[in-house]
């Protein structure tokens, strides 16, 4: 079964095998050395000051964020499932939430953003998805947080990075933190989550709020080779296998263009045979096709053709194929994809198969 599910992605063997040696306690020299190791390659990955790891799933670094960022009031971008989880993260902490709603195929506007924060001057920091996977949609980050800076300096940018870090080179001159998840790009299995800080991100969160996510706390742990509580020793050896071969081996630009083109040649391969894609501005972590027969597709694509891709959730339940882009992935899996696809629409009597989809598929993918 090929698993092109927006995560959990496939963990590549080599990183299996570097997870499946002996169980080493944490707080020995020995796992001192791999974390630090670790530290400095994410570091080097999220292009950020500072870098701390939590054994959470994103959730809990998205809850981290808030918890140590805002004061008093948030901005939040809604425009999908993991928006709106901001959101009740901070009703959950007592926070006063202002949303700007969107549809979940529509990115934010660095319009509605400035007007909101020229109208409420007690807002104190922003929350927004790079990437909102609910339907795969890009917000255009960088442009906001750099306006969000020239209007207020003193505003906290929080972005969610989970479903964009490792995917595409991301802009961090205007973000105060950065969060990613460990089984996304980053192609580990869920349970390890990550926040990246600027300078100005460290200086704000001070001596840190909460128990378990206080950022100041886990930080001071973590620039000494260690963590306040136990360590994900087994995640956080395979973070730092991937992440040698994500920078080291493959390294960066060649995975961003690789990623890139790929997600380029599935969005029009699938346009091409009659299908409509979901988002207004699409991320390349995934593609999302809104189709009325979205759950047949999938169940064909499953139990005919051996690939497994996600649908949509609450109201585009039943109405969204969700097909990952993310990791190391082999083109000619990512052509058997889209191909696939075209034979489901085949089965399902709405277009004869003639190969139209692989061969916009390799025509794009193999430009030069």
């Amino acid at each position: 079964m090929l698993l092109f599910t927006p995560g959990p992605t496939p963990v590549p063997e080599r990183v299996r095998i570097a997870m499946s040696a002996p169980t080493i306690h944490h707080r020995t020299a020995e796992f001192k050395k791999i974390f630090q190791e670790a530290r400095e390659l994410l570091i080097e990955l999220m292009k950020m000051e500072e870098a701390v790891m939590f054994a959470s799933t994103g959730t809990g670094a998205m809850e981290a964020t808030v918890l140590n960022f805002c004061k008093k009031k948030m901005l939040v971008v809604n425009a999908g499932k993991f928006g709106e989880r901001f959101s009740e993260i901070g009703r959950a902490f007592g926070k006063e939430v202002v949303e700007l709603k969107y549809d979940w195929d529509q990115p934010a506007k660095v319009t509605d953003v400035e007007e909101a924060l020229k109208k409420d001057p007690q807002i104190d920091s922003f929350f927004i998805q790079i990437c909102e996977s609910s339907g795969g949609l890009r917000h255009p980050v960088e442009e906001i947080s750099e306006r969000i800076k020239a209007l207020n300096p003193s505003v906290a940018v929080v972005a969610d990075g989970i479903t964009a870090v490792g995917v595409e080179e991301i802009d961090t001159s205007n973000l105060d933190a950065l969060i990613a998840g460990s089984q996304k790009a980053l192609m580990l299995p869920p349970g390890l989550s990550m926040v990246g800080l600027s300078s100005y991100g460290i200086e704000r969160v001070g001596e840190g709020r909460g128990f378990y996510f206080n950022l100041a706390k886990e930080l001071k742990k973590q620039k000494e080779g260690t963590t306040a509580f136990t360590a994900a020793t087994t995640l956080i050896i395979g973070l730092k296998e991937i992440l040698e071969i994500l920078i080291k081996d493959v390294g960066l630009d060649e995975l961003f263009d690789k990623t890139d083109r790929r997600a380029t040649a599935t969005r029009v391969s699938l346009e091409a045979i009659g299908l409509q894609l979901f988002p207004k501005k699409p991320a390349n972590a995934m593609t999302a096709i809104y189709d009325e027969e979205a759950e047949k597709i999938r169940k064909i694509l499953k139990e005919k053709y051996n690939v497994y891709v996600a649908g949509g959730q609450e109201k585009l339940k039943g109405k969204l194929l969700r097909i990952n882009h993310m990791g190391l992935i082999d083109v000619d899996q990512a052509c058997w994809v889209v191909n696939a696809i075209e034979l489901a629409l085949e089965d399902l009597g709405r277009r004869e198969y003639n190969g139209l989809a692989v061969k916009v598929f390799n025509q794009l993918y193999f430009e030069e």
